[in-house]
Parts: C-alpha cells; structure tokens; sequence
C-alpha cells in the first residue's frame, strides 16, 4: 500500500522533456512515477491532481529566511509555492560563525530589513551549531553559505580598512572551518557593510580557498563599481 497516490497531474520532472500526464506514488521517502492504471491502486490518501501541474519541490538559490525560519519553522510561505530546499546565508549575510554575542546582534539588526528581526529559539556560535538548530525542525531543506561578512568582523571588525594577508589567511582559515563544518561555500554582498568593504584581491583569495574545498562563490555584486554597468559583473568573473 502506498503512503500517498497522486493521480491525474501533468507531471513536470525536471529533466526538460516535455511534461506528460501520469500518477505519482509515494512510500516512505520514496517517490516513483506511475504510468501503469493505478484505479485498484491502494493508498492511504489520494490526491486528485486533474487540472494541476505534479513537479518535484522547487530549489530556492537566494533565500533571505536564514533567521526567520527558526521563528517559524513550518514556512509557510515558501512550501505552498513548491519550494522545498533553500540556500540561505546570501548576500554576504550569514549568521554563523560568531564569536561575539554582541557582534551578532549587531549584525542581525543591520541586516534586519532583509533578514527579519524574529525572536529566536537559542543561541550558537559555530556553523554546526547554527545548522543544529535547522536539523529535523523545520519544513525545508537547508544549504548554507558563509557570507564575506562575518568573515571581516571576525578578522578585522567593522572597520572599512583594508584586510592584511595575515587578515586574509585567518578570513581563509574561518571558512575552512565552516566548510567542513557543513557550509557550501563563500557569499558576498558588495554593496552592504562590511562585506562591501572587501578588495577584489580578498574576495579573489577566498574564493579560491572555497574552490579548494568543492564550495562555490555567490555573489551580489559591487553595483556601484565603475560604470556601474559591466564592471561589477567583470569584478565576479575576475
């Protein structure tokens, strides 16, 4: 007996082959396409998906719901439109590692317009504790992605100056610590303080310490950059 039956939908599978009309099963974690009658099929509940499109869950690469989904786990919002992974921790603004309690909080408030203010339901301090907190609890998968913020208030402090390379290497150092502690790679929001006061040749050599360990770079770009056109976008491919 299946767990669920999805019947009737135009099931769109991801690949790019055109959709087609079939069933869908589900037992477990297991999810199989059907394309044999399923009427004498057994299930302990049918959805009836005539007129509706069957996919598998959307993959949302820039989600600001790093800290409110904590608050509200179920996530509403984002499930009901399909979406059932997300890479938080965008925009150079992620919210672990964080040695200072009082830096965090400051850094939450900064970005609160993007990231929300909601009450929280602990504290951390690392990556993996951070990603502890996400583990089993709430409504969608996580990816996470260390953003070039915490980076400098780590090394440097909010100051606009630029990093040193022992600044660098221990900004290196940090993200090989989050990496292997679960993140996907390195972040950047060029027009936000104070990622935004990173060097091309700082983002340049943290990228290349992410590359090093399988992550990936993504950025916001530094839109005010020369003609404020191409060049920030020259800058991301440099």
């Amino acid at each position: 007996m299946l767990d669920l039956l999805i019947r009737n939908g135009l099931i769109i599978d991801g690949t790019g082959n055109p959709g087609y009309y079939g069933d869908v099963g589900v037992v477990d974690t297991r999810v199989r396409i059907i394309r044999s009658d399923t009427s004498k099929t057994e299930a302990k509940r049918v959805i009836d998906a005539a007129g509706h499109i069957i996919s598998p869950g959307f993959i949302d690469m820039h989600a600001h719901s790093g800290l409110v989904i904590l608050s509200e786990p179920r996530h509403e919002p984002k499930v009901l439109q399909g979406v059932t992974t997300e890479l938080i921790g965008v925009d150079g603004n992620s919210y672990a590692p964080f040695r200072s309690q009082e830096d965090f909080l400051r850094f939450v408030e900064l970005n609160s317009g993007l990231d929300g203010n909601p009450p929280l339901p602990g504290r951390w301090s690392t990556v993996e504790q951070y990603l502890n907190m996400f583990d089993q609890k709430v409504a969608v998968n996580i990816a996470y992605i260390l953003g070039n913020s915490p980076l400098r208030i780590d090394a440097i402090g909010w100051n606009s100056r630029p990093a040193t390379k022992q600044d660098i290497n221990n900004m290196k150092g940090v993200l090989r610590e989050a990496m292997e502690e679960g993140a996907f790679g390195i972040s950047t929001g060029l027009d936000y303080p104070p990622g935004n006061y990173a060097s091309t040749n700082e983002l340049i050599e943290l990228s290349k310490q992410a590359a090093s360990l399988g992550g990936i770079y993504h950025t916001h770009v530094r839109y005010r950059l020369g003609d404020r056109f191409l060049d920030p976008f020259k800058e991301a491919l440099e």
